[in-house]
């Protein structure tokens, strides 16, 4: 279930709220039980690799260089 960061213009707390996409827009109370919410933007960051793919999981060693080998470099 996604989670949306939202902060409170009363007392300028920052809390997180997962819900169903659906809901993404609906009004949040603050966990101090103010009502004058804001949802914020987040970016996500996602890191790391998996085994499977196209490439059978070889990673960028197996392409030949940087761009994959196709300039030579």
């Amino acid at each position: 279930m996604p989670r949306y960061e939202f902060r409170c213009r009363a007392c300028g707390d920052t809390f997180e709220i997962n819900r169903p996409m659906v809901q993404a827009g609906d009004p949040a109370a603050c966990p101090q039980g103010h009502l004058d919410t804001v949802k914020l933007l987040s970016t996500v960051a996602v890191t790391g690799r998996g085994g499977g793919g196209a490439s059978g999981g070889a990673g960028a060693s197996a392409g030949g260089g940087c761009c994959g080998g196709a300039c030579g470099c």
